[in-house]
């Protein structure tokens, strides 16, 4: 016989759920976001490295082996510069990702039937982007210089052994083993400051309201400004704490190089902490539950996880998903953080990230505080 008790208990079940429509929308929406940003983000295949050349020959010979580089699919010449100051600038702000030098005289060289040399420096903050185009370079430099070598031995009509025409010598900056914890450990400090400060924000303030606290607190003297100092101002000290257990154990137990100013990155890592208090700020005045907090703050860290450079490099990602990333905040944090630990740059090579930084900071807890004001009136 049917269990009505069961059928009643489970229509209860349902009731609830259709009831609550934010957290049905978020458990629907949360597998074809997964799926997505799985499909479409998770990948190595890395492709279109950003390129800055400093051509110093300016002849027919270069701009043939530049045409070479220009063919492949691994990279992109998007810098034309005129000294090696310029080359290392690009490179050290992350608006290239490897640089090429064609020394003078490399025309010369080839129509002398000498070898030519030319350089391939590599940014190897990220190991991933590093070791392709390292693999890239060489094989497009050796097909070069197989097909030139071709050419003389034609030339000469002799099978005769003659010197390899060009040879490419690359060298990585920054990470020359390729060491993936010196990428991850960094950006680590962003993943936990966000997830901390998205979680713990707006669940304790939820907590508060589920509770009924949070009505004792509104009848007593204390300011709305001064309420959310009170209940953030703990958990931004737990979230720095943390980032210095990250950047302690990373140097003890992984031989991580703090190469640039530790000041800057707390200083630049605070500024980074606003964006995300506001988050898990804006989250605590939308939801009712701390279950539905928990849930918003998760469905929130899915495009920072996969958008943001911290697993998958993004290159690597089609062009609309590259141009999303530009609204997660983690982005420019990651930018910030690896630069200033690996490479050792100043605020000077970072001022875009800090600018966007600070503009995600303003207008993320701007308008969470707002309303925050607003729902407690």
């Amino acid at each position: 016989m049917f269990n009505t008790r069961l059928f009643a208990l489970i229509r209860k079940e349902f009731l609830q759920i259709v009831r609550d429509p934010r957290t049905l929308a978020i458990t629907f929406l949360m597998p074809v976001i997964q799926l997505f940003l799985l499909g479409y983000a998770a990948t190595n295949d890395v492709r279109n490295v950003s390129l800055v050349v400093f051509d110093q020959d300016k002849s027919a010979a270069s701009r043939a082996l530049l045409d070479a580089y220009r063919a492949a699919d691994y990279f992109r010449l998007n810098f034309d510069v005129d000294s090696e100051a310029d080359l290392r600038r690009l490179i050290d702000n992350g608006s290239a990702r490897a640089g090429i030098i064609i020394p003078p005289g490399y025309a010369a060289r080839l129509a002398t039937g000498r070898t030519a040399q030319i350089a391939f420096v590599i940014d190897g903050s990220d190991p991933t982007v590093a070791g392709t185009a390292l693999s890239a370079a060489t094989l497009i430099g050796q097909a070069k210089s197989t097909g030139l070598t071709v050419e003389r031995l034609a030339l000469r009509g002799q099978a005769g052994a003659v010197q390899p025409a060009v040879e490419v010598r690359t060298q990585v900056w920054y990470n020359p083993d390729l060491v993936s914890a010196y990428y991850m450990i960094p950006a680590l400090i962003g993943m936990i400051l966000q997830f901390l400060a998205t979680i713990l924000t707006s669940t304790a303030i939820v907590r508060e309201r589920e509770r009924g606290t949070i009505e004792q607190l509104i009848v007593t003297p204390i300011q709305a400004w001064e309420l959310v100092v009170g209940k953030l101002a703990p958990y931004v000290i737990i979230a720095f704490v943390d980032t210095l257990e990250i950047l302690v154990a990373g140097v003890l137990i992984f031989g991580v190089p703090i190469s640039g100013s530790l000041p800057l990155l707390l200083l630049l890592s605070a500024l980074f902490l606003v964006t995300t208090l506001g988050i898990g700020l804006f989250i605590s005045t939308i939801s009712n539950t701390q279950q539905e907090a928990i849930l918003s703050a998760f469905f929130t860290m899915l495009p920072n996880i996969f958008l943001s450079g911290f697993f998958f490099p993004l290159a690597a990602m089609p062009a609309v998903l590259q141009w999303i990333s530009y609204a997660v905040p983690l982005r420019y944090f990651l930018i910030i953080v690896r630069g200033i630990i690996l490479k050792g740059v100043g605020v000077e090579a970072l001022w875009s990230e800090v600018v966007a930084l600070t503009v995600f900071a303003i207008v993320i807890m701007g308008g969470a505080a707002l309303r925050f004001r607003k729902r407690l009136d």
